[in-house]
């Protein structure tokens, strides 16, 4: 065969290959709730092979659902994934209510795509009579129906404990999915990316994250108690010159982040900047961070957080520092597993 005839071939195998991939994608019809309207048109716009469905959000007089799956009929013996967002406790019921049908529906296959599990921090039970409120929406969840296809598939993002991932039942499937990989890529177009080094506010972001980004040296921070006060320490490394990126998998308030910052800046650390997957900021805590007169508008170079949390994402809008990584690609991967 001559070297001409050899490249048409391998170029024609590697084509016919591509076709037969794309042929042997599921076709997903995804479902949404309300506040991931935004994020569940990103995730189609992926994949010719995701079809956006609609739901009915209504309520009736007193305030409890009132609720209807359009098309029905018609997602019979296809395979249907819900985007759900349980940002608060009042449109979790809802929510379930849906999820618990959907795979009821005769339908081939369901997955539920919960990007952030809103009660992974508070697992822990310190003395008799803590409620671990994780544990309890673990089993909620653990407790949809299995559809005709088997159990039910749950695609969460950088679950805050990695031992809650034991938390949930056999009758469903947890896929443990990670936005660290949007980080990196992101990282990669900063100029003078050879200068980035990660920090990790305490040993539990090490833990959680240090593999997935050995590519980078790393700074340690670590909390320690003085009296009723919690101090963050450098623990290992150093940031003397360098951009660090402080990477955690999310923030509330923001109290550690900004003292991680303090510390990194007084050790010499050129400019410093953040990460969290999961961008909670409840009462728009995240106003402190943005780049204005209050003392701060040095202080982060770039807060990147992904879209799991809706609400916080259409707050910040293009408020800077903040920069929004898109899980839709991810999420539309993971529907083809």
């Amino acid at each position: 065969m001559s070297e001409n005839a050899a490249n048409n071939f391998m170029e024609t195998k590697i084509c016919t290959d591509a076709i037969v991939s794309e042929l042997q994608k599921k076709k997903v019809h995804l479902f949404y709730c309300l506040e991931c309207e935004e994020l569940a048109r990103n995730i189609a716009a992926e994949s010719d092979h995701i079809t956006l469905q609609s739901i009915n959000w209504r309520s009736f007089a007193d305030g409890f659902p009132n609720l209807f799956i359009n098309n029905a009929h018609e997602i019979r013996g296809q395979h249907v994934a819900f985007l759900a967002s349980f940002s608060s406790p009042a449109v979790i019921f809802e929510q379930i209510s849906v999820i618990y049908l959907l795979p009821r529906l005769f339908v081939a296959s369901f997955t539920l795509v919960l990007p952030f599990f809103p009660t992974g921090s508070f697992e822990r039970m310190e003395e008799e009579g803590d409620v671990a409120t994780a544990f309890t929406m673990a089993r909620i969840v653990s407790n949809i129906p299995i559809s005709r296809g088997g159990p039910t598939s749950v695609v969460i993002y950088d679950i805050h404990a990695l031992q809650e991932r034991f938390y949930f039942a056999d009758q469903v499937l947890p896929l443990f999915e990670t936005g660290i990989p949007l980080l990196t890529k992101r990282l990669q177009q900063l100029p003078e990316t050879e200068k980035v080094i990660v920090a990790f506010p305490d040993d539990g972001a090490w833990k959680r994250f240090h593999k997935l980004l050995d590519q980078y040296p790393t700074v340690v921070c670590t909390k320690v108690r003085e009296g009723d006060k919690r101090i963050v320490r450098l623990k290992e490394g150093n940031p003397a010159g360098c951009h660090v990126v402080i990477v955690d998998d999310l923030v509330q308030s923001g109290g550690t982040l900004i003292e991680c910052q303090k510390v990194l800046a007084a050790h010499g650390a050129a400019k410093v900047s953040a990460y969290v997957t999961h961008g909670v900021f409840p009462k728009s805590s995240w106003e402190r961070f943005t780049h204005k007169n209050n003392g701060l508008e040095e202080a982060f170079a770039y807060f990147w957080i992904t879209d799991s949390c809706p609400q916080t994402v259409k707050a910040i809008g293009n408020k800077a520092p903040f920069e929004v990584l898109s899980l839709a690609g991810s999420i539309a991967d993971a529907l083809q597993i």
